[in-house]
């Protein structure tokens, strides 16, 4: 899975830019899943009165609304990017509004001041109403997204990325960087995404099928410890590998 944001004021382009990405990228054979973050404090998917908001008001932490044509999983907290994205598949997840991530973006502004407004830098590229009067901004290209589709697909195929786990760097910052400044320096070809040392950490947890990323002090203390309590066992050997599956 490779991931981007696009992000930028309200009536810059974003929906339409990301509208087009999709249909190029799924002209190109991808599958495209997509993260639409809304900017409205008082949002909720559920209304007041509805059976599932009963649900919810007499103590239910997960609700889902089951339909014949479509299935909403409503959780009763916000949950972070990287949770939210361990439920895809698809090869591309385009994510509208997204900011508290490391991943490559995308602005989308109608003028300069738009662009300062949304600008870090894992940006790689500006688009939206803008396109049509620049060309360039800060050396990065500025792509209309309804005229030069192709070339926005091409660069993105180019420049996103399977998603760093985004930690606290108080937490991990082995590769020597935050996650958003090895992001930085993977867009300015000075570090790989390889550099991300949990991605080979040698110790793996997976929970219901799916991944959970260790810091390097964590995996080292799993590792010890499921190791110091196998070595006591008859049959351990030192090669190959251990399996442990708890269920609750």
């Amino acid at each position: 899975m490779r991931v981007i944001s696009v992000v930028g004021l309200s009536k810059s382009g974003k929906t339409t830019t990301i509208e087009e990405i999709i249909k190029e990228l799924k002209r190109r054979n991808y599958s495209v899943g997509t993260i639409k973050e809304i900017h409205f404090h008082g949002f909720k998917m559920d209304v007041e009165g509805t059976n599932t908001h009963r649900h919810r008001m007499a103590g239910a932490g997960t609700v889902t609304a089951r339909g014949d044509s479509e299935t909403d999983i409503m959780y009763d907290h916000k949950l972070d990017v990287n949770t939210i994205l361990s439920y895809y598949a698809e090869d591309f997840v385009i994510m509208e509004g997204v900011r508290d991530t490391s991943a490559p973006k995308i602005i989308t502004a109608s003028d300069e001041e738009g662009i300062e407004a949304k600008w870090d830098d894992t940006v790689f590229a500006i688009s939206g109403v803008i396109s049509t009067s620049l060309k360039e901004y800060k050396n990065l290209p500025v792509i209309d997204g309804l005229t030069r589709i192709e070339e926005l697909v091409d660069l993105i195929e180019k420049v996103a990325m399977s998603p760093l786990p985004d930690v606290d760097r108080d937490c991990c910052s082995v590769c020597g960087y935050s996650c958003t400044e090895l992001s930085e320096r993977i867009l300015k070809g000075i570090s790989k995404r390889e550099d991300c040392v949990i991605d080979d950490l040698s110790t793996t947890l997976t929970i219901n099928g799916k991944k959970i990323y260790m810091v390097p002090f964590v995996e080292k203390i799993l590792r010890n410890t499921i190791l110091g309590v196998a070595k006591e066992l008859k049959g351990y050997s030192h090669k190959g590998e251990i399996s442990i599956c708890i269920k609750r």
